[in-house]
């Protein structure tokens, strides 16, 4: 079992910068393979990011790719998502997720925990 609570997000301009952290609490959090999804209103929940348990491998949907990062500190039980460059179409509530194996690291139902969400809401 492992508990995840995202925080960090908020209003921001359109070109502007959010750092999204997401504490982990429970099992070992470097035994997960963790991920970034997002979900717009009337939208089904997208990938974003996902990133290996060693930090080493990192993945992006194609619409945040050099404009988000992933990271992860073992020592600290977080994971974060630095977005610059932010676009209005970024709004959406984003969610954090913890799997111990995946089979696809883009689908949704390849993680075991989620988080409760955080609102990222870009304006023009």
């Amino acid at each position: 079992q492992v508990q995840l609570v995202e925080s960090g997000g908020g209003l921001v301009q359109a070109g502007g910068s959010l750092r999204l952290s997401c504490a982990a609490s429970g099992r070992t959090f470097s035994s997960f393979r963790m991920a970034w999804f997002r979900q717009a209103p009337g939208k089904e929940r997208d990938f974003v990011a996902a990133i290996s348990r060693s930090a080493g491998i990192t993945y992006y949907a194609d619409s945040v790719e050099g404009r988000f990062t992933i990271s992860r500190d073992n020592a600290r039980n977080t994971v974060y998502l630095e977005m610059n460059s932010l676009k209005p179409e970024d709004t959406a509530v984003y969610y954090c997720a913890a799997a111990l194996t995946i089979n696809d690291y883009r689908f949704s139902t390849s993680y075991d925990y989620w988080g409760q969400g955080t609102q990222v809401t870009v304006s023009s």
